[in-house]
């Protein structure tokens, strides 16, 4: 079900982005991913920030790393004050801007490198209007100055005020993951999370942000009966902490925090849930890793790429955002109901390997470099 290689017309490229693995997030997720591909074909170089005031380089996934000094961070933003001067040391043809990134943007103009610009647009900046106003002068710059826009899906390309000046030279390529990982079966793994927590199982994953909607899920676990394992890190763990005590629904709803892999969770679980609550949710890549597992998903009617992954009635259900009662009873119906559980569990797996595959995403990546260079 893969795409063959082909002799990439591309010697080298280098990769800018906020962060890379271990950092997690679904941009570091793709942006490994992608890395890890294209390192077999070509000379991959990636700048990114550190989590910490020491710049370090290393060779992981085929490609040399280059972690850039960062002192704190304002608004999601790290302060990586060196990042220009590291960028205009390359030399690369062609450049891969991930955004959003502001400082990286901005750090890329200032550099002066003269190499092809592809810009992946993974989501707009929103919110922090403030930052929005300072930000989008030299955002707007990038995007001319950009041969080609990577773009994940049609619906947030129509949806984007960002894009809409330039859509003539935007393309959608839709993310990928290597699916065949998720797809293992890891039975002495999924036992042992059986033993832990029981069959009735629900999985979430992702950053602990706002936009996740995880506040939302955990009013909706009230009505269900069935327990939540909820994976990954961030600014909010305290508050859903908090938010679960408050609701009375310890006994049934488990924070795991960082977990190396998640594979034997999606294995172990009826369903994923990602209760997404704004379009800063552009794509909602778990999604894929879910189906791939060949569990069904429910998702929200976000203006976004998310309901296009996992399509409703399909591979899961749709309900609309900030509604934890309709979160509640599609749950609940895929809980009661496993012949449609089955039925979109295999769907899902279905349309991951025939959308959403790493040598797919790879190759349309390769296509859109070929055609400005």
């Amino acid at each position: 079900m893969g795409v063959t290689r082909s002799a990439p017309q591309v010697s080298s490229v280098l990769h800018v982005g906020k962060y890379y693995p271990p950092h997690m997030g679904g941009i570091e997720t793709h942006l490994k991913a992608l890395v890890s591909y294209q390192s077999a074909t070509m000379s991959v170089r990636v700048v990114v920030s550190n989590d910490h005031p020491v710049t370090r380089t290393e060779i992981l996934d085929g490609a040399s790393i280059t972690r850039v000094a960062s002192f704190g961070a304002v608004a999601s933003q790290p302060l990586c004050f060196s990042l220009p001067w590291k960028l205009a040391g390359c030399n690369e043809p062609l450049v891969h801007l991930h955004l959003p990134n502001p400082w990286g943007a901005q750090s890329y103009l200032m550099s002066g490198h003269r190499g092809k610009l592809i810009v992946a647009h993974h989501a707009d900046t929103l919110g922090r209007q403030q930052l929005k106003r300072i930000v989008d002068p030299f955002v707007r710059r990038v995007m001319k100055r950009a041969a080609a826009i990577i773009v994940t899906s049609k619906k947030y390309l129509d949806s984007s005020e960002e894009l809409l000046d330039f859509q003539d030279k935007c393309h959608v390529v839709p993310l990928g993951i290597d699916l065949d990982a998720f797809g293992m079966e890891a039975p002495e793994e999924v036992k042992a999370i059986h033993e832990k927590y029981g069959q009735e199982l629900i999985v979430a994953v992702g950053r602990l942000v706002p936009y996740k909607g995880f506040e939302v899920l955990l009013d909706a676990m009230r009505e269900i009966d069935a327990t939540l394992l909820l994976i990954g890190t961030g600014p909010l763990r305290e508050e859903l902490q908090a938010r679960i005590v408050a609701l009375g629904i310890q006994n049934k709803v488990h924070m795991l925090g960082y977990v190396s892999d998640t594979v034997p969770y999606y294995r172990a679980s009826k369903m994923l849930v990602l209760p997404s609550v704004s379009r800063a949710e552009s794509f909602g890549l778990v999604q894929v890793e879910a189906m791939a597992a060949g569990i069904p998903v429910i998702n929200t009617d976000i203006a976004s790429g998310v309901p296009e992954v996992s399509v409703d009635g399909v591979t899961g259900i749709t309900v609309p955002p900030n509604d934890p009662s309709a979160l509640a009873r599609a749950i609940n119906r895929l809980l009661d109901d496993e012949e449609t559980r089955r039925r979109y569990g295999l769907a899902a797996k279905a349309r991951a390997y025939e959308h959403f595959s790493l040598q797919r995403m790879a190759q349309r990546t390769l296509s859109v470099y070929e055609s400005v260079i």
